[in-house]
C-alpha cells in the first residue's frame, strides 16, 4: 500500500477524536443522542479546522445503527460502507468546480430518490462559497424544504459571501482556530502512533507556524519526518520552514531599538547567507514587533496572548521595556508595508536593507515622533560617553570564596513488579483515565505497570513510544489525582523508557520547579548551575 499522508492517515473518525473544537463536537453529538438532526448546516472557519471531517463524522453518526454517545461505532455495515467513502448515500461536492446551476439542477432531481442503504442521504457541499449567484438561488428552495430523508452540510472559508437567504436557512457552527498547545498534543498523539519522536521545541515551532490549522501543522510535519530517521529537532524544523528562528528575531529587534545600521546590515547578510528568505523575514519580523508591542501593552497577559511559555513571555516584556510605544508602532508598520512589496521586487534584499536602515535612523524619518528623534539622540552620546577611556581603574573585586554545592537527594524508584502482578487500583485508575480523556487512550494503552512500592507507581513504555510517555508527562498532576483516588492514598508516578533502570528525564518545566525549590532550601548564591 502506498504512503498516505499524515493529514489523511490520522483523520479524526469518530467526535471524540476532534480536537480543539468542544462546543461544536458537543451540541452535535447531543442532536445524534436524542434524534433532533437538522437538515441543513453550515460549517465555518479557517482551512484546517476540520469543517470537511466534522461533516464526515457527522454523515456517519447520523446513520450509523448502533450510535456510542453520540459517536459512530465503526463496526456496523453502514459505518463499514461510509467509511470506504464509496457509498451512494453520503454524496460529496466540490463547489469550486461545480459551481454552475447545471450541476445544482442535477442535485435537485437526485435528491428525491431515498438513501440506498443509510437512514439519511447526506450532501456535503465544500467550498459552497464558490456558488454562482444562479447556483444559489436553484439550491435555495431545495434547502429551504428537502425530502425527510435528506440532509445538507456546507462547509466554507467565507460565510460572508453566502446570501443572506442561504444563511437564515442553515444551522451555523463556527470553527475556531486550534491554540498551539491542543496541535503539540495532537501531533504527540501522531508521532506516538507512529513510532516517531520530536523535540517540544520543534512541534511548538511547527503549531506556531501552523497559525490555528492542524492538517498545516501535520503537513509541515510530514516533511520534517521525511527529512530524518531520527528525532525532529528545532533546527530541523526552521530548515524546513526557512525561518530565523526566535534567537535570530530578538537579536535584530535588539539592535534596531539601538538604532545600530551597521550592525542591522551585518545580521542582514548572514540571514541570507543561511539561505533564508528577505520576504518571509520581514514577516515573522511584523510578528515579533507586534509580540514586543502586546507585551508592553498588556503586561502579565502577554503569555495568553502570544501562547507563549512564561519565559519567552518575560523576554518578551523585557524587551519591550527599552522601546517606546511609538517606536514600536513605526517600526511595525515598516515590516507590514514593506512584507507584500518584496513579492513583485526585483531585489528584495534592497528592500529589506532599505527598510532596516529607516528603522535605526528615526531622526531622518517625517513620521517618527519627537520624544523617539530625542531617545536616538540620547543613545547616540551615551555610546560616545561610554566610548571615551576612563581615567582611573575600577580595583578588581575580591573574588568570594566558592560555596560548597549541596548534592542533590538520589531518586528511589519503585523495584518493578513480577510479570502478571498489576495491581487492581492501577488498571482502575488507567481504566477512569482512559474513559475521561479521550485523547490520552493511545498513549495509556502503551503504558505498562512496572512497579510499586513506597506510594510511587512506576511505568513503562516500550521505546518507539517515547512520544506518548512526553505526552503524558504534560498530564502528569492529573495521572497522580486519578492514581491517588484509585490507590486511596497520595500516589506518585514514575515513567521509563522500556529498560532504563532510571526515571526518564524531566521535562524543562519540572526542571525548573526542582531549581526553584533549590534556592528556596539552599539559597540562590550557594548554588552554581552546569550543564
Amino acid at each position: 500500500m502506498r504512503y498516505q499522508a499524515l493529514y489523511r492517515a490520522w483523520r479524526p473518525e469518530t467526535f471524540s477524536q476532534i480536537v480543539g473544537q468542544d462546543a461544536v463536537v458537543k451540541t452535535l453529538r447531543h442532536q445524534v443522542e436524542t434524534g433532533r438532526v437538522a437538515h441543513a448546516y453550515l460549517f465555518c472557519g479557517t482551512r484546517g479546522t476540520g469543517k470537511t471531517t466534522a461533516a464526515k463524522v457527522l454523515s456517519r453518526a447520523i446513520n450509523c445503527l448502533h450510535p456510542v454517545d453520540g459517536d459512530p461505532c465503526g463496526e456496523c455495515d453502514v459505518c463499514v460502507q461510509l467509511k470506504k467513502e464509496n457509498s451512494m448515500d453520503v454524496i460529496e461536492i466540490d463547489a469550486a468546480s461545480n459551481n454552475g446551476v447545471d450541476e445544482i439542477r442535477d442535485l435537485r432531481e437526485k435528491v428525491k430518490y431515498p438513501p440506498a442503504v443509510a437512514r439519511y442521504k447526506v450532501y456535503i457541499i465544500d467550498e459552497v462559497h464558490m456558488l454562482s449567484t444562479g447556483a444559489f438561488n436553484a439550491l435555495l428552495k431545495t434547502l429551504e424544504e428537502p425530502p425527510a430523508h435528506a440532509v445538507f452540510i456546507l462547509a466554507t472559508t467565507e460565510p460572508q459571501r453566502l446570501p443572506a437567504t442561504i444563511l437564515s436557512r442553515c444551522q451555523r457552527f463556527d470553527f475556531k482556530r486550534l491554540s498551539v498547545e491542543t496541535m503539540v498534543e495532537r501531533m504527540m498523539v501522531v508521532l506516538g502512533g507512529v513510532g516517531r519522536a520530536a523535540s517540544d521545541d520543534a512541534l511548538h515551532e511547527i503549531a506556531r507556524a501552523a497559525e490555528g490549522a492542524m492538517r498545516d501543522a501535520l503537513s509541515i510535519l510530514d516533511v520534517c519526518l521525511s527529512y530524518t530517521d531520527g528525532e525532529v529537532d528545532l533546527p530541523l524544523v526552521r530548515d524546513v520552514l526557512g525561518t530565523a528562528g526566535r534567537e535570530f528575531l530578538f537579536d535584530f529587534a535588539e539592535t534596531l531599538l539601538l538604532g545600530d545600521g551597521r550592525a542591522a546590515l551585518l545580521q542582514i547578510d548572514q540571514l541570507l547567507r543561511r539561505g533564508l528568505d528577505a520576504q518571509v523575514f520581514a514577516r515573522e519580523m511584523a510578528e515579533h514587533l507586534r509580540a514586543l508591542l502586546l507585551a508592553k501593552t498588556v503586561g502579565e497577559a502577554t503569555e495568553e496572548l502570544l501562547e507563549c511559555t512564561p519565559e519567552d513571555a518575560a523576554r518578551y516584556r523585557k524587551q519591550a521595556a527599552k522601546a517606546q510605544r511609538e517606536q514600536l508602532f513605526r517600526l511595525m508598520d515598516l515590516f507590514m508595508r514593506v512584507e507584500p512589496d518584496m513579492k513583485w521586487a526585483a531585489n528584495p534584499r534592497a528592500m529589506l536593507e532599505l527598510t532596516a536602515v529607516r528603522a535605526c535612523h528615526p531622526e531622518q524619518e517625517a513620521d517618527a515622533t519627537l520624544s523617539e528623534r530625542v531617545g536616538r539622540l540620547e543613545a547616540m552620546a551615551e555610546r560616545r560617553n561610554l566610548a571615551a577611556p576612563s581615567p582611573q581603574k575600577s580595583a578588581p573585586k575580591a573574588e568570594r570564596p566558592a560555596a560548597e554545592k549541596p548534592r542533590p537527594p538520589r531518586a528511589e524508584t519503585a523495584a518493578p513488579a513480577p510479570a502478571g502482578e498489576t495491581p487492581p487500583p492501577y488498571l482502575q485508575a488507567v481504566e477512569a483515565l482512559s474513559r475521561d480523556n479521550p485523547s490520552m487512550r493511545a498513549a495509556l494503552a502503551g503504558m505498562r505497570f512496572a512497579g510499586c512500592a513506597d506510594g510511587v507507581v512506576t511505568a513503562e513504555f516500550p521505546r518507539k513510544q517515547l512520544m506518548f510517555m512526553r505526552m503524558l508527562e504534560r498530564k502528569r498532576d492529573l495521572m497522580e489525582a486519578a492514581f491517588t483516588q484509585a490507590f486511596g492514598a497520595p500516589t506518585k508516578l514514575v515513567m521509563r523508557l522500556e529498560g532504563d533502570a532510571s526515571p526518564a528525564p524531566q521535562t524543562a518545566a519540572q526542571a525548573r520547579r526542582v531549581i526553584e525549590q533549590s534556592y528556596d532550601v539552599f539559597g540562590r548564591e550557594n548554588i552554581d548551575l552546569t550543564d
